[in-house]
């Protein structure tokens, strides 16, 4: 590659984020102008390859001509399981977490023998395979009128962060809890919301670089097999009663 390569890439990330020299810069903590640089005349500063990366994930090597591959991520977030089990023939177990096990689960979330003395099995079934399953005991009623307390829930291992979807449920393990909550991401943002089902409870919002694991529900063992039909007219009058009182609100004013 010509010697002013570096320049010429650098000017063009500047033209390709749509900002003037002296804007960027500006981003970058540098003088007034990026003029001199990308002229040739004074070499890019370790700092500012820096910030590129740290800002706008340019590749230093690409920078420099030694790499077609433009942009690199460093803030890629890993979820996927700390600790597995395996039963004697080296299968994966769905291990079992009681809402109880939860409040000790991210304190032990890299404990092998921690996880080893929870209850565990398999289920001989094809949607059980090629995967990591756990299972977790619902607590609480946030995901009503979905998920009840005290019902379990299989989920699958998540892997990879770029793959999650808003329309799916998942088990998020933190620092410091267990929730299930479906989540929505934030445009250009290090932060996710965990939304819950029932509408008394507001979204948490939470830095990504905060959880620690994230598990995919795809089913539910339920031990009531009857119609919850006080649940659906509970429901219901809880509608009601917040719309009464928007309407009471709106007189009001």
């Amino acid at each position: 590659m010509a010697i002013d390569e570096e320049f010429r890439r650098f000017k063009q990330v500047r033209e390709e984020l749509n900002l003037t020299q002296a804007a960027f810069a500006e981003e970058l903590g540098i003088g007034a102008t990026t003029a001199d640089i990308e002229r040739g005349r004074t070499r890019i500063p370790g700092q500012v390859v820096k910030e590129l990366l740290k800002k706008y994930h340019i590749n230093p090597l690409w920078l420099f001509g030694e790499s077609s591959q433009k942009y690199l991520y460093t803030d890629k977030v890993f979820v996927n399981p700390k600790v597995v089990t395996v039963d004697r023939t080296g299968k994966d177990n769905i291990v079992l977490v009681s809402a109880k096990a939860a409040a000790g689960y991210p304190n032990n979330i890299g404990d092998a023998q921690w996880f080893e003395a929870l209850p565990a099995f398999t289920i001989p079934l094809p949607e059980y395979r090629n995967a990591t399953f756990r299972g977790f005991q619902v607590d609480g009623d946030s995901m009503t009128p979905v998920l009840q307390s005290g019902e379990w829930i299989w989920a699958r291992a998540v892997d990879d962060w770029d793959g999650l979807s808003d329309k799916n449920m998942y088990v998020v393990v933190t620092v410091d809890s267990v929730l299930v909550k479906k989540i929505r991401k934030e445009k250009d943002s290090a932060f996710v919301n965990l939304i819950s089902l029932n509408p008394d409870y507001a979204p948490i919002r939470v830095d990504h670089n905060d959880i620690r694991e994230i598990w995919q529900v795809n089913s539910k063992l339920s031990f009531d097999l009857e119609p919850d039909n006080q649940q659906v007219s509970l429901q219901s009058l809880h509608h009601e009663m917040r719309e009464l009182r928007e309407e009471v609100k709106k007189l009001a004013k």
